[in-house]
């Protein structure tokens, strides 16, 4: 099972481009984030004909977030927005993807950016992932396959941003920041792609400002979490670096997606 992560900023303005992606890559779940598009706007005729099951929760002009599932592959709508912070819109939805001893609960969120340290906004980050922890710790078991992706705001470490020295201590950079990501690592989620690659220090965003791109000044926070009992079943991840290129003349997104091959379930 091909497993992946992309924030596509803008669904339609990126359709043609997650088109060719999902038809190059062929992913059997994908949760993808900041649609900019309410549900009776996504491109649903368009995706499916890439072969693909929609589970959406969009949001007119910011946010929402979907689920797409290749072929036949059961997908079960498990929760809509994430409890008690309706004000932040369409951030979190969750599904069970596949059946019998193969289903995965399978979630993917947008966590609020924050904005600045100083912001009203980043007090308000930090109480959502509180929740977000919450709801998870009550609704999911570590022991059992959960997968939560999505676009995090958060560089976990040093090694994940490409100028910790100067950055240190503003916004995806701060202490309380990372200590809502290492909850939810501590609960019993696994960094798949950290796991593999412990050393490498890859990006998954870049601004589209100033060629930070080619310049390599990027942050990594989008990722792929996983059980232990997805974890064990890795044989491959990593971040489609090339898909935040130009293809065939299309504008990428300024996020790369996150890429995770599975074993099958024992």
């Amino acid at each position: 099972m091909r497993i992946a992560t992309w924030n596509v900023n803008g669904i339609r303005a990126r359709l043609e481009f997650v088109s060719h992606w999902l038809r190059e890559r062929q992913p059997d779940v994908v949760g993808l984030q900041e649609l900019k598009a309410p549900d009776a706007e996504f491109p649903l005729e368009e995706i499916e004909a890439c072969g693909y099951r929609v589970l959406g929760y969009g949001q007119k002009s910011w946010n929402g977030v979907a689920i797409l599932t290749r072929g036949e592959l059961p997908i079960e709508e498990l929760q809509r927005g994430l409890p008690g912070q309706d004000d932040f819109g369409a951030r979190l939805l969750s599904a069970r993807v596949g059946e019998g001893g193969d289903a995965i609960d399978f979630t993917t969120v947008y966590v609020p950016n924050g904005k600045s340290t100083s912001h009203d906004d980043f007090p308000k980050k930090l109480a959502w992932y509180d929740d977000l922890s919450v709801h998870l710790e009550g609704r999911l078991d570590p022991t059992s396959p959960a997968v939560l992706c999505g676009d995090f705001n958060v560089v976990p470490t040093a090694l994940d941003s490409w100028n910790e020295a100067s950055h240190e201590g503003h916004v995806f950079h701060t202490d309380e920041e990372r200590k809502r990501v290492r909850r939810l690592l501590d609960w019993g989620f696994s960094d798949l792609f950290r796991d593999a690659h412990p050393d490498d220090g890859a990006f998954s965003w870049w601004d589209y400002r100033g060629g930070a791109f080619h310049r390599k000044q990027g942050l990594r926070i989008d990722f792929l979490l996983g059980t232990r009992a997805v974890a064990s079943r890795v044989r491959e991840v990593g971040i489609d670096r090339d898909w935040r290129k130009k293809v065939e003349g299309l504008t990428p997104s300024d996020h790369a997606p996150v890429v995770a091959d599975l074993e099958p379930a024992a």
